[in-house]
């Protein structure tokens, strides 16, 4: 075994490497994943997750992935309302006191969904 080793030193290191790489990338810490934590997909006439739960100051991102414009606005005015947001659009927001946060498509009124805000 270790004639095997030290002849074959890169193959067994590049070895090592991509299963450290996968074992990493399965726990989900990646960057692309850590980014759409707290990501509201706009697709099928639909907001998903249709309930959110996030920390106080967490930023929270909506994406249109549908052919039609949509909107996100607040019931009762709680946050700011986005514009029109056309195919691949996104609208971000800072989470702010604890509660739960009601909201719609203006466009599309039955369109709902809770965001719950947590401390």
């Amino acid at each position: 075994m270790i004639t095997f080793i030290r002849k074959n030193k890169k193959a067994v290191l590049l070895t090592i490497l991509i299963v450290l790489n996968f074992c990493l990338a399965a726990r989900g810490d990646d960057a692309a994943t850590v980014g759409k934590k707290n990501t509201i997909e706009i697709k099928d006439f639909m907001f998903n997750p249709q309930t959110l739960t996030v920390k106080s100051g967490e930023k929270i991102t909506w994406i249109n992935h549908d052919d039609e414009p949509h909107t996100v606005v607040s019931v009762g005015k709680k946050f700011q309302k986005s514009s029109a947001l056309d195919t691949d659009q996104e609208f971000t927001i800072t989470a702010g006191a604890p509660g739960t946060y009601e909201y719609f498509c203006s466009v599309h009124p039955k369109m709902t969904g809770t965001i719950v805000v947590e401390k």
